[in-house]
């Protein structure tokens, strides 16, 4: 960890080196604190922190993923949980902290690792994780905007400062590609980038393949309606390939608990505010469901000497934060981590998979049972109390989709984007939209940022137009129903 932190907040560590009587005179103009090459390992580290950090954080003013799928409610303000995306400027913040502070690392970490010495093994496989690690982002920005600068991002050398926006079931093909080109660079007998420089894998290659085909299998299961042949083709490919098969292949973020804090407790303890509370719609949800979970994720208020009950907050509404039960250490510890593509994901992406007929090895109803189990698991639950779990509550071969998508938005509580690729394609749970909502519909996508429109207004109009209106409530290509 000790590495990690210097990687991350030094940035580089640069090295000169003099003779006692002879040196070049022109390195005095060097600053050795502020080098013009930050090598790669550090920019790895650097687009690994900061893309985790503003996926995850719950912060008002940036994603804003947990309000989208209703799991959080409000006891501050309501602007949030009634869509309000223009105070605060989160499409903006959001856009920027992908592209400029995520996705522009790993650009220029795969340039400078050119000029680097490593054995042609150990360069193809950090090529390969920078590759596997930007596409991760390259996802999270399509399936939150829709079309997006991909094509000519980046180009500002080839004097592109004014990037089209490209169409985003272009980009899914791509990304396709780029994931298989990546993965045929990877020699599981080297490793990658170690020493800090690959803070969740620490150059583990059979990991990076794991996590490359999972996120393969997460694009292809929202390919599902839109284009059922290929979905159906890359799903069954990933699989076979290889994807996260247990907990610690996970794609997780785990944060020191000092300099580099878990955002949520960044948020709501670190700053001394007690803005969120968990949603009435999930708590009722569980408490129906008898929901072991709740132990380990959330306080009881008391009603009495003898009772004490989970309650949820009112969506969209204040609600006083002594009034409702909170979220317990398990989300608020300053090191907890941050999740971003789990097994249990996988699992409920592979249940889904084999209910809509794909060859994944199993049946849709096995890979539930396994993926409910992961996540009670994961969660700090006994097996026995697992298996009570789902022997009340087993898998629906004849409701599929509200099965499914409703369990994986629980064991999702917290990981919300995962939570909403599931949402908007299984169209489960059914949200409510506010009284109060600023929208006419629950987001399906983030607006574009609004200094595109300054910096990129023909780009981004045109964009707009092709999509159907630059609205939270347009709907992205896959997400047909």
């Amino acid at each position: 960890m000790k590495k990690i932190f210097n990687i991350l907040t030094i940035g580089v560590i640069a090295a000169t080196s003099f003779t006692s009587c002879e040196r070049d005179l022109t390195s005095l103009n060097d600053d050795p604190k502020h080098p013009t090459v930050l090598p790669s390992q550090n920019l790895m580290a650097m687009g690994q922190h900061q893309s985790s950090y503003y996926m995850f954080t719950g912060s008002v003013n940036f994603n804003n993923y947990r309000f989208f799928v209703q799991q959080w409610a409000e006891t501050t303000y309501t602007d949030e949980t009634n869509y309000n995306l223009t105070t605060r400027n989160q499409p903006r913040n959001h856009f920027n902290r992908m592209y400029v502070y995520s996705l522009n690392n790993y650009e220029t970490a795969k340039k400078n690792l050119e000029e680097e010495a490593n054995s042609p093994a150990i360069k193809n496989n950090k090529l390969a994780s920078l590759e596997i690690a930007e596409i991760f982002v390259w996802e999270n920005v399509v399936d939150t905007f829709g079309d997006v600068p991909y094509s000519e991002a980046f180009k500002g050398n080839e004097q592109i400062y004014a990037p089209k926006y490209d169409d985003a079931k272009e980009i899914y093909l791509s990304l396709l590609s780029r994931i298989d080109a990546a993965v045929a660079l990877i020699d599981e007998s080297n490793a990658g980038y170690v020493d800090g420089g690959d803070i969740v894998y620490d150059g583990d290659m059979t990991k990076w393949k794991r996590f490359a085909n999972s996120i393969k299998l997460r694009l292809a299961m929202n390919l599902a309606d839109e284009d059922p042949a290929l979905s159906k083709s890359a799903a069954e490919a990933a699989i076979a390939s290889g994807v996260i098969s247990s907990h610690d292949e996970s794609y997780v973020f785990n944060f020191d608990g000092g300099t580099f804090s878990n955002p949520i407790f960044n948020d709501l303890v670190a700053s001394g505010r007690n803005d969120f509370v968990p949603s009435e719609l999930v708590i009722n949800t569980m408490n129906s469901n008898n929901d072991p979970r709740r132990e380990t994720w959330f306080t009881q208020k008391k009603v009495n000497d003898s009772t004490f009950v989970y309650v949820g907050g009112v969506f969209g509404e204040l609600n006083p934060f002594a009034d409702y039960s909170h979220m317990s250490s398990f989300f608020l510890a300053s090191d907890a981590p941050a999740n971003l593509l789990s097994y249990t994901e996988v699992l409920f992406l592979t249940a889904e998979a084999a209910a809509r007929g794909y060859s994944v090895g199993g049946t849709a109803e096995s890979f539930y049972n396994a993926a409910v189990a992961a996540s009670m698991a994961e969660n700090e639950v006994s097996t026995e109390d697992a298996t009570t779990y789902l022997e009340a509550h087993p898998f629906d071969a004849a409701n599929w989709k509200q099965s499914i998508g409703q369990e994986a938005w629980i064991a999702l509580f917290n990981r919300a984007f995962a939570a909403w690729n599931f949402s908007r394609r299984l169209d489960a749970p059914t949200f409510v939209n506010p009284p109060d909502s600023q929208l006419d519909g629950v987001p399906v996508r983030m607006p574009y940022s609004d200094q595109e429109y300054v910096l990129n207004a023909a780009n981004v109009g045109a964009a707009a137009s092709k999509i159907g209106g630059d609205k939270a409530t347009t709907k992205l290509f896959w997400d047909k129903f």
